[in-house]
C-alpha cells in the first residue's frame, strides 16, 4: 500500500517548473495558422516599424519652437507651404515660420520635429494660427520607436497572441518558427466507471463525465486530446492500456485511481513507463489532497483524484501549469487572480491551503465572492461557481468582508 509523502502548493508548483520540459518538436507555421503556438526561437525585428517619422493626429507638421507662446488669447501665426498626401513622401520641407498639414499616420515632412493637433489651430487663407504650443516630438512616432531593427520582438516561449502576430506581420514576417501542438492523451480507470453516454446506470455504477470536464479544460488551453477510454481495476490491463496511450501522447493523464487503497494501481502503473518516476504523491490542499504527479523518460504524467470538482481544481491549479510548460510557454508568475471580498466567514486549517468555490457578483462598484458549499465529489458546486477562492497554508481561514484572491474559472 502506497502512503502519501504530501507536499505544499510551493512545492509541488516549484518541481513542476523545475521537472517539465518543453516538447522538443517544432514547425514552421504560416502566420495566420499561427495563433495560440508558442514561439520556438528568438525572432528579431529586421527592419524599423514604423519605417518613418510619422503623425499621430491630423494636425500640422511645424517646428515647436515656431509656436512657443501660442495661446487662444495671443495665437501665433505660420504660412501654410502645403499638405501630406498619404503614402506619399512629402514634396515640401518646413522651414521658419512655416507648417505643412499632415493626416494621421502620414509622413512627417522635413524640418518639422512636431504637430500641432487641428483642435488647436486654424487655418485662414492658408495663415495658421496657433492656439497652443507644442514641444519637440510632440504628436509623433520616430521611426524605429514602435519596433527598432535588430531588436528582439519576441522571446522563445513567447504564446503568439492577436497583438504579437500583429508585431510580426508589421515586420513583414509570413512564417514563425513554433513548437508544434501538445497531445495530451486521458485514461479513466475503475470498475465503476461506465461512459458517459451509458442511458440506464445500474447500481453502483458512474458515469465518466470527467472525461468531458478534463478535455475540455485541455482543449481552453489549446490541447489536443487524445481518449484512451475507460479501463477496468486490473493491474495488467491498466498498464498495457497507459503505455498504449503513453506512447502515442506528449502528456498522460490518468483519473479515478490516485488514493491509498489496495486496488489502486496507479502509482505501480507509473513507475512502470519510465524514469524518474512519481515526484509528487499527495498535496497539502482540499479538496484534491490525493494527488500524483510524475515523469517518465521525460513525459510528465497527472495521477488526478477521481471526484469530479476535485479533479477540475486540481487540473486548474496543477494540469494548466504542467501543460503551458509541456507547449514550451515561458511562465512568469502562478495563475492570475482577482480580489474580491468574501460575503461569509470560511475556516481552514494551518498548514493545508484550502481551495473553496464561489460565485462571484458586483456590488456598489466592488467585486463579492459567495461561498458554495458542498463536498468535493459535486460537480454542482463548480456549475454554480465563477471562481476559485485560494486560502494559503499560513492562515487559519478568511473574515466576512476580507478581500481574499480568487482564479476565475469563468
Amino acid at each position: 500500500m502506497q502512503f502519501f509523502k504530501v507536499k505544499t502548493v510551493e512545492e509541488t508548483l516549484a518541481l513542476i517548473d523545475e521537472r517539465i520540459p518543453a516538447i522538443g518538436e517544432t514547425e514552421v507555421r504560416e502566420l495566420a495558422e499561427a495563433l495560440h503556438y508558442i514561439v520556438a526561437s528568438p525572432v528579431t525585428a529586421r527592419e524599423n516599424v514604423p519605417s518613418f517619422d510619422r503623425s499621430t493626429v491630423d494636425g500640422y507638421a511645424v517646428r515647436a519652437k515656431d509656436t512657443y507662446g501660442s495661446s487662444e488669447s495671443m495665437p501665433g501665426f505660420l504660412q501654410v507651404v502645403g499638405e501630406v498626401k498619404m503614402g506619399e513622401v512629402p514634396a515640401v520641407e518646413v522651414s521658419q515660420g512655416t507648417a505643412v498639414y499632415v493626416p494621421t499616420g502620414g509622413m512627417l515632412p522635413k524640418g518639422s520635429d512636431s504637430v500641432i493637433m487641428i483642435e488647436h489651430c486654424e487655418d485662414v487663407d492658408s495663415l495658421l494660427n496657433t492656439y497652443k504650443q507644442t514641444a519637440p516630438g510632440e504628436n509623433v512616432i520616430r521611426a524605429g520607436e514602435d519596433i527598432r531593427e535588430g531588436e528582439i520582438l519576441l522571446n522563445r516561449g513567447t504564446k503568439l497572441r492577436p497583438q504579437e502576430l500583429g508585431a510580426l506581420a508589421s515586420l513583414g514576417v509570413t512564417h514563425v518558427t513554433v513548437y508544434q501542438k501538445l497531445k495530451v492523451g486521458y485514461l479513466s480507470s475503475g470498475d465503476e466507471i461506465v461512459p458517459y453516454q451509458t442511458a440506464k446506470l445500474r447500481e453502483g455504477q458512474i458515469r465518466d463525465i470527467n472525461y468531458l470536464t478534463i478535455a475540455g479544460l485541455a482543449n481552453e488551453w489549446d490541447v489536443d486530446v487524445v481518449y484512451g477510454g475507460i479501463v477496468r481495476d486490473d493491474l495488467i490491463e491498466f498498464r498495457n492500456k497507459a503505455r498504449d496511450l503513453y506512447d502515442q501522447v506528449d502528456c498522460l493523464i490518468l483519473s479515478g485511481g490516485s488514493s491509498v487503497g489496495a486496488k489502486d494501481y496507479t502509482t505501480d502503473v507509473i513507475q512502470s513507463l519510465g524514469e524518474p518516476g512519481v515526484f509528487v504523491h499527495g498535496i497539502s490542499i482540499k479538496p484534491g489532497k490525493p494527488t500524483i504527479l510524475a515523469q517518465a523518460n521525460g513525459k510528465p504524467i497527472i495521477g488526478l483524484p477521481g471526484h469530479p470538482a476535485s479533479a477540475m481544481i486540481i487540473f486548474k491549479l496543477f494540469g494548466e501549469r504542467i501543460l503551458r510548460k509541456r507547449k514550451g510557454e515561458i511562465l512568469e508568475s502562478r495563475l492570475e487572480r482577482i480580489f474580491a471580498k468574501i460575503t461569509k466567514n470560511i475556516p481552514s486549517s494551518m498548514g493545508r491551503a484550502d481551495y473553496v468555490r464561489v460565485r462571484l457578483f458586483e456590488k456598489e462598484g466592488e467585486w463579492w465572492a459567495e461561498p458554495i458549499i458542498g463536498k468535493s465529489g459535486l460537480i454542482t458546486t463548480l456549475v454554480k461557481s465563477d471562481g476559485i477562492v485560494e486560502i494559503s497554508s499560513e492562515k487559519e481561514g478568511v473574515s466576512q468582508g476580507e478581500s481574499v484572491p480568487v482564479i476565475s474559472t469563468r
